[in-house]
């Protein structure tokens, strides 16, 4: 938790926050992994107060906190601010009041009158201080070496909780993405879709399916080849990802198939975002080798209805549109 002496920031500050976003943790809801570390620290170290904290540009947030009622400090009277400033080893403050640093800070001279700190960094691989694991008092204390190592201990634990969170959030990532696009995969679809049906049917809040795949795609792979197709495929995703509106998902459905899952949409707006898809691939494709070549879509829309039992039949809806304006 800083003072109100103004605390420098760390050399490494664009850099440490740039770590610190990839974890993806910040205003995340609780997790049992951090709130039992949390716990058996109090446990451990007999304290009231102890937090897994995160340290952003501007606050101290508080990942797991207990004897703590607030989710999060200014970041210019967070006591841990010094702590990532001295990544190599815990910080131990026995008597906060007594140390120049913390004396005047406002959680030391008014209430609750905290008297002890002690913080330990938490570092990625490179060696970022991400934020730290704490246990404060509000009666000043000793700390001897072993409980020094022993919080130490305690950020170890805390960083291992860290990295098994991130790898999967990236693994979740993984399996709901198209690997030769980048963009969103049939499973993601399919569970945007669902989750919008739902949302759907308990507010009646209209969303849209747009069904679409590739005019003369086929040409291009006969002409070309498969490698030829599949940078139309991603130059396609590209274009198409840059009309989507904020908060709609735009999916490869399988081969030369897309489709979007757009939110809050009447069939008016779902026809207007259509078209613009549409447009976007007016324009040639630029092969590696060279060679230009022409895509267009088609696309069916399908507007979720009160008679719609399914997502899947949403999408089956759009699929039909899809069909009529191709034998149009």
């Amino acid at each position: 938790m800083s003072s109100t002496l103004a605390c420098p920031l760390p050399q490494n500050e664009d850099q440490r926050l740039d770590a610190l976003r990839s974890y993806e943790i910040l205003d995340s809801d609780p997790e049992l992994e951090f709130d039992a570390l949390t716990r058996i620290a109090t446990h451990t170290f007999n304290t009231p107060i102890a937090v897994v904290a995160m340290m952003d540009s501007d606050r101290l947030w508080f990942k797991s906190r207990i004897g703590l009622d607030i989710p999060q400090l200014d970041r210019k009277i967070a006591f841990c601010a010094h702590t990532i400033n001295t990544p190599d080893a815990p910080l131990i403050v026995n008597d906060l009041s007594s140390d120049i640093r913390f004396a005047r800070n406002p959680l030391v001279s008014q209430a609750p009158h905290l008297r002890f700190y002690a913080g330990a960094p938490l570092l990625d691989s490179n060696g970022m201080a991400l934020g730290t694991i704490a246990i404060i008092d509000a009666a000043p204390r000793t700390f001897n070496d072993s409980q020094t190592h022993t919080l130490a201990d305690f950020a170890s634990l805390t960083m291992l909780a860290m990295n098994a969170r991130k790898r999967a959030i990236e693994l979740r990532r993984l399996a709901l993405t198209d690997y030769l696009t980048g963009i969103g995969n049939r499973a993601h679809f399919d569970q945007a879709n669902a989750t919008e049906m739902c949302n759907f049917s308990r507010t009646g809040v209209p969303y849209s399916i747009i069904a679409m795949d590739l005019n003369g795609f086929k040409t291009v792979n006969d002409n070309y080849g498969h490698n030829a197709g599949d940078q139309v495929l991603r130059i396609v995703a590209g274009r198409l990802s840059k009309q989507l509106r904020s908060g709609d998902l735009l999916a490869r459905l399988g081969g030369d198939e897309f489709g979007v899952v757009a939110r809050n949409c009447d069939p008016k707006t779902a026809q207007i975002i259509a078209v613009r898809f549409a447009k976007s691939l007016e324009q040639p494709i630029q092969l590696s080798t060279g060679e230009l070549v022409q895509v267009g879509i088609s696309y069916g829309v399908a507007t979720a209805a009160e008679n719609d039992s399914s997502s899947e039949v949403l999408l089956h809806k759009a699929d039909d549109e899809l069909y009529k304006s191709k034998i149009r």
